[in-house]
């Protein structure tokens, strides 16, 4: 069938585009698709027979190979631009795989082992990256909290996978004692403390992280290289698709390893290349997609402690990044602030991460002069992905592994199926629910959980017996294998580059002495990217005169992380429900925040601002024109 019949509706890449780009690439790209994929199944075919090929390998060999090359660059006073020629702090492979020897040797010596979990509280600094390399290195799991969480959800997924150390640092040690009483600690689970600005002295019955570490050896641990690429190397967490609390994935090593080599290539990474990634360390973007490749080619990363729009641009001069990794969100902020004449002058050459959306792509590659955008797509606990190798617009890329755009019906929220019971394709140019197949070769390594792995599978698909993973996104086949991404499908959404559980945040709202019973879900604002919260509530025992807003934006904020926070509140008189005791969300979705067409009042909490205010005419006008910078 021919991908580029100009009789379907949609966006599809056009022919002779697609021609021009792929002539260029088998051309002038080291890397063009014959010889990457050689290499790559050669590298994959070393890892999968060869014991001792991880991430904890990758690390040694940098260090032997580029011991005096920079692996990790930071910054944490912000010094000002000016200094071009000024040496920002530093840490260099060799130094580096030594401290984080220290660390993997002394948790050999407490008896720290092949698939112990060690839960990591710490924010993003240099010493996360080590203390996560050097559970790698003896074969334990690095448990990766997101600094976010407050409350019952920090302790929930602490509790959710027991652990044999939990290390917190010294910047979240409050978020921590807030916390720790929900924690079910066991006895043989130990507390370490790990400083960082010395202005909080080391909490009694914790143990000091440093101190410990200080005389252990700085040689490679024998560990390492008994380590395979099929064994776990962290978990991270996900609220998927299905909502409620938040999931843990395993990352394999294997995962670590392919991107490390995939993206080295994709990149052409050089010894002089660095990498800016202003992620949290709990994303596995950075994880997996930002720093492996680094190590890998040996050219560095640069972090920050935390995301910064407005010193964005100079961070890149200062570190002298050549690259970036992102999230969607990310290139939004950028794209909103004030532009500025050097917008365009900066070193970075290219930048590559997932959810830039095809409405800004150009501009943003425009305004700051990007020659390349290597987008691509996946999930913690998806065994495979999409990426964009080749610097075509507007797309997520194409993927080595089996997987299909199906007919979806959002309102039942189940695949579409035929009088025989099988899923159908959708055409080219059309959306569809986008799915992986899983076989005995590609196995899925899910949640911890196995009822949640579970509700991710569709089984029966195209013929009986077939397995396939359900990604719960929304994609547009674009033709050539490629896809473009839509949206995400079901109770959870995307803000902020997180995902926002609806059940948890209803269990907040429901919480409030204020508050009968309340449905949240996702609405789009103009001029950003995923969905903002919007809950519909029904008070009470009060009036809307009598509603304390004030109190419940103090809930809200100390309950939830900023990103879950809903932005609108519709009060109605009830809520309708399912005999199933479920609230019907379909309508409430459709109408969102549109005051011209429902009754309801309806309040939003706009940016910079404390609680909730009626939403007017006047600031509905304000947020169509972008206005206000949610």
């Amino acid at each position: 069938m021919n991908e580029n019949n100009k009789s379907k509706k949609g966006y599809i890449i056009p022919e002779e585009d697609y021609k021009k780009q792929m002539e260029y690439i088998n051309i002038m790209d080291p890397y063009p698709p014959d010889l990457f994929y050689k290499l790559f199944l050669e590298y994959n075919k070393k890892a999968r027979t060869e014991v001792g090929i991880n991430f904890g390998s990758i690390i040694e060999d940098a260090a032997v190979k580029y011991p005096n090359r920079i692996a990790v660059k930071w910054d944490d006073k912000d010094i000002p631009v000016t200094a071009m020629q000024m040496i920002v702090p530093h840490i260099k492979y060799k130094e580096f795989n030594e401290n984080i020897n220290r660390y993997a040797n002394y948790f050999l010596k407490i008896g720290l082992k092949k698939g112990d979990i060690i839960c990591l509280l710490v924010g993003n600094r240099v010493d996360s990256l080590i203390l996560h390399a050097a559970a790698a290195k003896v074969g334990a799991i690095s448990s990766m909290m997101n600094t976010g969480w407050r409350s019952n959800t920090l302790s929930y997924a602490i509790n959710l996978n027991p652990c044999k150390a939990i290390i917190i640092g010294e910047e979240l040690i409050n978020l921590f004692n807030q916390t720790k009483a929900e924690i079910n600690k066991t006895e043989d689970q130990k507390l370490y403390f790990l400083p960082d600005s010395g202005k909080i002295q080391t909490p009694p019955n914790i143990i000091d992280m440093k101190e410990e570490i200080k005389n252990m050896s700085i040689d490679n641990p024998p560990t390492t290289r008994t380590i395979s690429i099929f064994d776990p190397c962290h978990l991270v967490f996900t609220s998927g698709t299905t909502g409620g609390k938040p999931k843990a994935a395993f990352t394999m090593h294997k995962t670590m390893i392919e991107n490390a080599y995939a993206f080295e290539m994709i990149l052409d990474l050089q010894k002089n290349d660095t990498i800016y990634a202003p992620l949290p360390f709990f994303h596995n973007t950075f994880l997996t997609a930002t720093w492996p490749p680094a190590m890998k080619a040996g050219s560095a990363i640069a972090i920050r402690r935390k995301f910064s729009a407005s010193r964005f641009w100079d961070d890149t001069r200062k570190f002298r990044a050549t690259k970036f990794c992102y999230v969607g969100e990310l290139c939004r902020y950028l794209m909103n602030q004030a532009e500025k004449p050097d917008d365009g002058l900066n070193p970075v050459n290219g930048i590559y991460g997932n959810g830039l959306r095809p409405e800004v792509w150009k501009a943003f590659k425009k305004r700051f002069n990007i020659i390349s955008v290597n987008e691509f797509y996946g999930s913690a606990e998806l065994p495979s992905g999409f990426v964009n190798q080749y610097n075509f617009d507007c797309t997520i890329g194409r993927s080595v592994k089996k997987n299909a755009v199906v007919a979806y019906d959002i309102d039942r929220n189940e695949p579409i199926r035929d009088k025989d019971g099988f899923i159908q394709k959708v055409d080219f140019g059309k959306v569809g629910l986008c799915i992986f197949e899983v076989t005995e070769k590609e196995p899925l390594l899910g949640y911890t959980n196995k009822d949640d792995t579970e509700k991710k599978l569709l089984h029966d698909v195209f013929q009986k017996g077939d397995t396939w993973f359900n990604t719960g996104d929304l994609m547009r086949n674009i033709g050539y294998g490629h896809r473009q991404f839509v949206d995400r499908l079901g109770d959870t959404f995307r803000w902020h580059g997180e995902n926002v559980s609806t059940t948890e945040v209803e269990a907040v709202l429901d919480s409030s002495k204020q508050i009968y019973i309340s449905a949240t879900y996702g609405v789009k604002i103009p001029n950003t990217e995923g969905r903002a919260g919007m809950a519909a509530v029904v008070i009470l025992d009060k009036t809307l005169e009598e509603f304390d807003f004030k109190k419940l934006s103090e809930l809200l904020k100390n309950k939830l992380p900023d990103f879950a926070i809903p932005k609108f509140l519709r009060f109605k008189a009830n809520l309708k429900q399912t005999p199933t005791m479920k609230i019907k969300k379909n309508k409430l979705k459709k109408e969102e925040y549109d005051i011209t067409i429902i009754k309801d009042p309806v309040y939003v909490l706009l940016p910079g601002e404390e609680t909730y205010q009626p939403l007017t005419a006047e600031i509905l006008k304000n947020m169509k024109k972008g206005t206000y910078k949610f």
